[in-house]
Formats: C-alpha cells, structure tokens, sequence
C-alpha cells in the first residue's frame, strides 16, 4: 500500500514539472522493464482498467527519427473484473495510454 501511495506521489510530481523537464527525466526511463508489471488506469479517483503481467512499458517513437510521442504501449492480460488476478478468460491484449489524458499507475505487482 505504501509503495503505491509513493508511486502516485512521484506520478503526480511529475505532472507539476514542465514539459521540458518531464521529457528530460522520461528518457531516462523510458523502458522501464520488470518481470511482472501492472498497469492501472483512472478516471478520477475510481479504477477502471487494470493491466497485468506486463514485460515492458516503452514509449512511442516518431517513424522519422528519435523524438518520443505522447504516449506509452504494452501488452497485458486484462483483469476484465478488477480483482488483482489473471482469471480464465482474460487474454494478453495490447494497450495504448496517453501521457496527456489517461491517469495511470505502473508499478511490479509485487505478488
């Protein structure tokens, strides 16, 4: 619980930083790999989507050189009912969120 209160914390101290200093620190991490990922995405304070078993969160590239886009891809299983468990049913899709619009948490699921 804790991890996770610090991860929002950092999530939303980078939200106050300027654009500038976010790409500057982005790239930085911008292929941050674990063994067991999971994404949650937001509307307000409510989950709505929730990603597991994730490899690898990158972020997009333009086609004709090296600028990063405004967004990050992945593939995961879909926790279709939002119990923290890949159940039967719940296949490894890919996915797309928006670094402008989408309120999200990556974090190692640490199960």
């Amino acid at each position: 619980m804790l991890r996770n209160i610090g991860l929002l914390i950092c999530v939303v101290s980078m939200a106050a930083c300027t654009q500038e200093t976010q790409n500057k620190f982005g790239r930085g991490i911008q292929n941050w790999t674990g063994t067991n990922g999971v994404l949650e995405v937001y509307a307000g304070d409510k989950l709505v989507k929730r990603f597991m078993k994730i490899d690898k969160l990158s972020t997009a590239v333009s086609t004709s050189g090296s600028e990063g886009r405004p967004y990050r891809y992945g593939y995961g299983n879909i926790d279709l009912n939002l119990n923290g468990v890949v159940d039967k049913g719940e296949k490894k899709v890919y996915f797309e969120i928006s670094d402008y619009s989408t309120s999200y948490v990556f974090f190692e699921d640490p199960s």
